[in-house]
C-alpha cells in the first residue's frame, strides 16, 4: 500500500473529521518546518507527509480510492472503478471515463487553512513563508500555542474564505418509502480543481439512508460536496424529503387517515373495513358502531412510525363518506318509520 497515511496520522481506520483535525492539528504544529531549525530537512519530510495524508483522508473520494488501491490508486494507472469503492466515476471531460490523478495541494496551504497563516513561529528561516502576517509579527511557540484554537473565528490576520451558499434538492418519497425506510443513491456532477487551477468534472454517488418516519421537510446534509473555486469554500448539499400523494391514505403527522364511502344501510347495519398497511400486510377492521356522519373509527399503532423510536406508531384514523339515498318509494318510507319508530 505504501505510506500508511492512517498511521501518519496516529489515527485508526474508523477515524472522523473531527479525530483528523485534531491529529493534523498537533502533528502539523510539532513538524513545521520552522520550528525544527536544527533538523529541518526531516521536518520538511515529515510536515509534507502529514498534511498529505490529512489531506486524503478528510476527502471522502480520495480516502475512498486510498482504502481500496493504496497510495498507487491516488498516485498512479489505477482507475476508480465506476460508482464501486469510491461512490464516484471520474471523467475528464473527454469522451469516457479518465484515470484518477491525485495532484496534492501545499502543505502550507493546507497549514494556512487550519491557522490562518502559513508560519505561526514568524518565519525563522526557511521557504516556508508568513502568509497572513505582519512582517516581524511573533507568536508563542510552547504548550499555549499547542493548546489555542487558532483555526477558529477572530485568528490573528486570517482572511477566511467565504462559504457558498447550500445548494438544495427536493428528495421525493413514497408514503411506503417513508414508513419502512429506504434507501436512495442520488448522482451529482460537481467540479474540483487541481494545485495548477486545472477544473477537473467528477460524477459522485451520494447515499441516502432514509429512516421509518421521516417527515416532508426533513434535511439530509452533505457538507462541502458544491463546487470547488479559488478562495471560496465549496457549497453544502442538501436533500429536503418530499412526500408524495398517496392513493388510499393521507398522512397527518405521524398519524395515517382513510376515508371510506359506504351505504347508509352499512352505516345503520355494521361495515367491515378491508385495508392492505404500507407494508403490505391485510387488515380486517369490524366497525360495530352505527356510523354517524363525523364518526371516526381509530386504530392504535397503525400509522407512522414515530422518528426517535420506530418501535411506537401513530394512529390509524378511518373516517367515512355516508351516501344517502337520493329518494324513497313510499313504501320504503313507511318501512323505514316502522323499523325506527322508537
Amino acid at each position: 500500500m505504501g505510506v500508511d497515511y492512517y498511521k501518519v496520522l496516529q489515527v485508526d481506520k474508523n477515524a472522523k473529521d473531527d479525530d483528523l483535525k485534531k491529529a493534523y492539528r498537533k502533528l502539523a504544529m510539532k513538524w513545521h518546518p520552522d520550528k525544527n531549525p536544527n533538523n529541518k530537512k526531516e521536518a520538511e519530510a515529515k510536515f509534507k507527509q502529514i498534511s498529505e495524508a490529512y489531506e486524503v483522508l478528510s476527502d471522502s473520494q480520495k480516502r475512498a480510492i486510498y482504502d481500496q488501491y493504496g497510495e498507487e490508486g491516488l498516485k498512479g494507472q489505477v482507475p476508480p472503478p465506476g460508482a464501486g469503492g469510491a461512490g464516484a466515476s471520474f471523467f475528464s471531460g473527454g469522451e469516457g471515463p479518465a484515470t484518477f490523478r491525485f495532484n496534492p495541494r501545499s502543505a502550507d496551504d493546507i497549514f494556512a487553512e487550519f491557522f490562518g497563516f502559513s508560519s505561526p513561529f514568524g518565519g525563522m528561516g526557511g521557504g516556508m513563508g508568513t502568509t497572513g502576517m505582519r512582517s516581524g509579527s511573533r507568536f508563542p511557540v510552547g504548550n499555549d500555542f499547542f493548546g489555542s484554537d487558532f483555526g477558529r473565528e477572530g485568528s490573528m490576520n486570517s482572511q477566511r474564505p467565504q462559504k457558498a451558499a447550500p445548494i438544495e434538492n427536493r428528495l421525493p418519497c413514497s408514503l411506503e418509502d417513508l414508513y419502512k425506510g429506504t434507501t436512495k443513491k442520488m448522482k451529482i456532477s460537481r467540479e474540483i480543481s487541481d494545485m495548477s487551477g486545472k477544473i477537473m468534472p467528477v460524477e459522485e454517488i451520494l447515499t441516502i439512508d432514509v429512516k421509518p418516519g421521516w417527515k416532508k421537510g426533513t434535511k439530509i446534509t452533505f457538507p462541502e460536496r458544491g463546487n470547488e473555486a479559488p478562495n471560496m469554500i465549496p457549497a453544502d448539499i442538501v436533500f429536503i424529503i418530499d412526500e408524495k400523494p398517496h392513493d388510499v391514505f393521507l398522512r397527518e403527522g405521524n398519524d395515517l387517515v382513510i376515508t371510506q364511502k359506504i351505504s347508509l344501510v352499512e352505516a345503520l347495519t355494521g361495515y367491515i373495513v378491508l385495508l392492505t398497511t404500507l407494508d403490505g400486510r391485510s387488515l380486517t377492521i369490524p366497525i360495530n358502531s352505527i356510523i354517524h356522519p363525523g364518526y371516526e373509527e381509530v386504530v392504535p399503532k397503525e400509522g407512522m412510525p414515530i422518528p426517535k423510536d420506530p418501535t411506537k406508531k401513530g394512529n390509524l384514523r378511518i373516517k367515512f363518506n355516508i351516501k344517502f339515498p337520493s329518494r324513497l318509494t313510499s313504501e320504503q318510507k313507511i318501512g323505514i318509520k316502522k323499523l325506527l319508530a322508537p
